[in-house]
């Protein structure tokens, strides 16, 4: 694009879509988190420097930083600073010139900034969480925790991590859709590069691990926000509930975590030893037998609940199961050393670091894959210090990743002494910190003091703390020596790199390529490609510059997302202050509320978001307006989504994360009528007749959105039009037949919080409703589409992808149906 704003201002990042900037912008804001969550951590490093505490924080003041550390450091920091590598090196890995869908992956990533600044904001809205990252049940809900759990940075902090999962869905729909359907010619999934693979199999994890920890917050919300009753019953479940749903996130979660630091360790172990990877075959396979075994491994979090034990003993067989393949991977790196040169630069020493780290972290975790052992070990530091020789030997590896690709972003060479030091104070910082750990193993995790006897281990770790912190700045000092005056770096640094994006400058163009990428020949060659709908340059050298053509390819700038960004963060912050109104309202009908601290009404949140709303009503509005060229490869390779469309493709994965959303919902009901007994709970609305009328509305909707598609394929505008504006008319009609269903409900002042079966019957329709809702709205913008620019007469395509989404939530409904009316 001609008018696409250079580098140097700051309107080029509020409106890029290219994905070498948006990665670029996740790596920084990434590591704002870093440093965030790391002053957190040294905060409550230094007030255990004593046995009973130095006073440096109260009570209070402790649970909330460490709480929040864990949640930045595990959501908005290791993650996400993975995905930054993925955008702006898996396209150029694979030949593709972007990502299949360039503005979503930039909403993508406003969605996770704005996301992390409400977790900020939290802390000034009185208490913010302080119940830990992994928000256990009872104890996320008020009646049990009076005295914060309430709070409305509570609240806050809870819907931005809903936030942060609706980015990493959005992020994951589009790298699946980019990798099986946008790779260069020739490249097969076998031939893909290992961070590639790895990165591959991250996604995949995200779309369904991240659908299901959505479900659990969107319970809990409704269960801090509209009162409800889901997690506030121990004696029928809800502590297991929420545990049985975290957990099948949280553990796929670890593997989601390394995947990407475990695919910039095989590149590096490549380039740096001088050969392909011993086994690359059987690490490959290796690598998908731990994302598939990572959903089936969750209870062993729950071996101190009333699980029974068989159940507990198949469960460890699958832990010890699940380190198998890793076996296979360690011993495949170890050997490429031993076959292979080894040159010791910086990136190579921190991978390396990184595999000794994870090995131990490995070791330390079978005592924990044991029943009886995790018995004594579940709930002290022992648990700690693993989890970190886990999760930080991810960290340790990306941060040699960012040392090796960093030429790559910025055209500049590093000190190799100074990347050297900044390793050598960072492994003995982190042994420091965490090895002293495993020897105050009987400390109890989550308290703010520690037995005594233990104080020299607890003062070795807050000293490591400080060291690896110093290793932190001393990575930070060195790359900004590097870019303000490092030497240019050449196009490839590295003697024997062996993938793509070193086949193209530093930092490379606009679009990439000069010309089209190829594998068909069985190596990498650029294919003058003038006339192919990518659009390649003419320009024949990899020399050469795209820039000229640029106005003949696809856009690269957006403002909408970052406008949509804007209105979910106001939304979102205004919902955290609804609680007070609904307690008002839930006391007005003589409902008692045990412990409730809700605090006073205050008229801004409400009108907050309602500006929310307004906001996101205008960008998405516009968004969907806007003319934006992001043209399909016309040559790749698209196993195994060959004769599926581009966006089709995309909008097939997004269904499958809301049926995870909506499975996972759903068997919470099933969970909690089986936990206490399926006949004690009987069906709440008085009578079937309604919701089987509303079944036949919805079921002629999916018929009129068929014939909406037949007209559309006909070019008949007017068939066109009727077929749409009929399913408009059936949805509302559904709606309303819904509304006057819980008129009658409240008439006998039945409310979502009267108890927990209604909580359930009002949360589960009430989402459907809300699909409802989403689904109407894209319709009535497709009828002002083809009133105004005859919009689908000429490309069907969308229509059809409304329908596939519409018919998914009548299927919905046809479950909901017998199990809420019949059952």
């Amino acid at each position: 694009m001609s008018d696409f704003p250079p580098r140097t201002t700051i309107k080029r990042w509020l409106v890029t879509t290219n994905h070498k900037d948006v990665g670029l912008l996740y790596l920084a804001t990434a590591l704002f988190f870093l440093v965030a969550g790391g002053v957190l951590a040294l905060l409550f490093r230094a007030h255990l420097w004593e046995f009973g505490g130095t006073g440096l924080l109260t009570n209070t003041e402790y649970n909330q930083s460490v709480s929040i550390h864990g949640l930045l450091m595990v959501f908005w920091f290791i993650s996400p600073f993975g995905f930054g590598f993925a955008n702006y090196i898996v396209p150029l890995q694979i030949g593709a010139k972007d990502l299949a869908f360039p503005r979503l992956n930039a909403l993508s990533y406003w969605f996770y900034l704005f996301s992390g600044l409400l977790v900020l904001f939290s802390f000034f809205q009185g208490t913010t969480w302080a119940n830990g990252w992994y928000m256990y049940a009872p104890l996320n809900v008020p009646i049990y925790n009076p005295g914060y759990t309430l709070t409305m940075g509570g609240n806050t902090t809870i819907l931005a991590l809903a936030l942060f999962t609706m980015s990493v869905t959005l992020g994951s729909v589009n790298f699946l859709t980019t990798i099986h359907r946008c790779r260069a010619e020739g490249m097969g999934t076998w031939n893909m590069p290992l961070f590639t693979w790895a990165t591959l199999l991250t996604v995949w994890m995200m779309l369904f691990a991240f659908a299901a920890l959505l479900a659990a917050l969107i319970l809990m919300l409704t269960d801090r926000l509209l009162l409800t009753q889901y997690f506030s019953s121990p004696e029928q479940g809800s502590s297991l509930l929420w545990a049985h749903i975290f957990w099948f996130f949280g553990h796929p979660e670890v593997y989601i975590v390394f995947f990407p630091a475990l695919g910039i360790i095989f590149e590096t172990f490549q380039t740096f030893c001088g050969r392909r990877l011993v086994g690359r075959k059987w690490v490959i396979i290796a690598m998908v037998l731990v994302a598939v075994q990572s959903f089936l491994v969750w209870m062993h979090h729950m071996f101190l609940t009333t699980i029974n034990l068989p159940i507990k003993t198949l469960f460890m067989a699958t832990t010890i199961g699940i380190s198998l393949p890793f076996d296979l991977m360690v011993f495949a790196l170890i050997y490429t050393m031993v076959k292979g040169r080894v040159r010791f630069t910086t990136p190579f020493l921190f991978n390396l670091g990184a595999l000794v780290l994870f090995i131990i972290g490995g070791i330390t975790g079978v005592f924990l894959g044991a029943v009886v052992l995790d018995y004594s070990f579940r709930g002290t530091y022992w648990v700690v210090a693993h989890f970190h020789y886990v999760m930080v030997a991810g960290v340790t590896a990306l941060i040699g990743g960012l040392y090796y690709w960093w030429p790559k972003f910025t055209g500049k060479m590093y000190d190799e002494r100074l990347g050297k030091l900044s390793f050598a104070v960072y492994f003995v910082g982190f042994n420091l910190l965490y090895f002293p750990m495993f020897l105050a193993w009987e400390t109890p995790r989550r308290v703010f003091h520690f037995p005594e006897g233990t104080e020299l281990y607890h003062q070795m770790a807050t000293v490591g703390a400080f060291v690896i912190a110093t290793s932190v700045l001393l990575v930070f000092i060195t790359l900004a020596k590097s870019f303000v005056s490092g030497p240019d770096a050449p196009d490839n640094p590295w003697a024997y790199s062996r993938t793509a994006e070193w086949a193209t400058t530093s930092p490379p163009p606009l679009e990439n390529w000069p010309n089209r990428p190829s594998y068909a020949s069985g190596e990498l060659q650029f294919v003058d490609d003038a006339t192919a709908a990518d659009g390649g340059a003419v320009a024949h050298e990899r020399t050469g510059q795209a820039e000229p053509l640029e106005a003949d390819h696809e856009d690269h700038a957006s403002i909408w997302p970052f406008g949509i960004g804007i209105g979910m963060f106001v939304t979102f912050l205004g919902l955290s202050g609804l609680t007070p109104f609904v307690v008002d309202f839930a006391t007005a009908r003589g409902v008692e509320l045990a412990g409730n601290t809700a605090g006073s009404e205050n008229i801004l949140y409400p009108v907050l978001s309602l500006v929310g709303v307004g906001i996101l009503g205008v960008t998405l509005f516009e968004y969907g307006r806007e003319e934006f060229n992001a043209p399909e490869m016309a040559i790749a390779e698209r196993w195994p989504f060959e004769g599926v469309g581009t966006t089709k493709t995309g909008v097939w994965f997004f269904l499958a994360s809301d049926v995870v959303v909506f499975g996972a919902v759903i068997g919470a009901y099933v969970f909690i009528r089986l936990h206490t007994g399926w006949g004690e709970i009987e069906t709440v609305p008085p009578s079937a007749t309604i919701g089987l009328i509303n079944t036949y509305v919805l079921l002629t909707s999916s018929f009129t959105v068929i014939l909406a598609l037949v007209m559309a394929e006909r070019g008949n505008k007017r068939g066109l039009l009727a077929s749409m504006a009929v399913t408009l008319l059936l949805g509302l009609t559904f709606l309303s037949v819904k509304g006057y269903e819980w008129s009658l409900e409240f008439a006998h002042d039945i409310y979502w919080f009267t108890d927990l079966q209604y909580s359930m019957y009002f949360v589960t329709t009430g989402l459907h409703a809300l699909h409802v809702i989403l689904g109407l709205l894209i319709a009535a913008f497709m009828i002002y589409r083809i009133v105004t620019v005859d919009a689908y007469l000429e490309d069907d395509r969308p229509v059809e992808y409304f329908g596939l989404y519409w018919h998914f939530v009548d299927i919905v409904w046809v479950i909901l149906f017998p199990l809420f009316y019949l059952m």
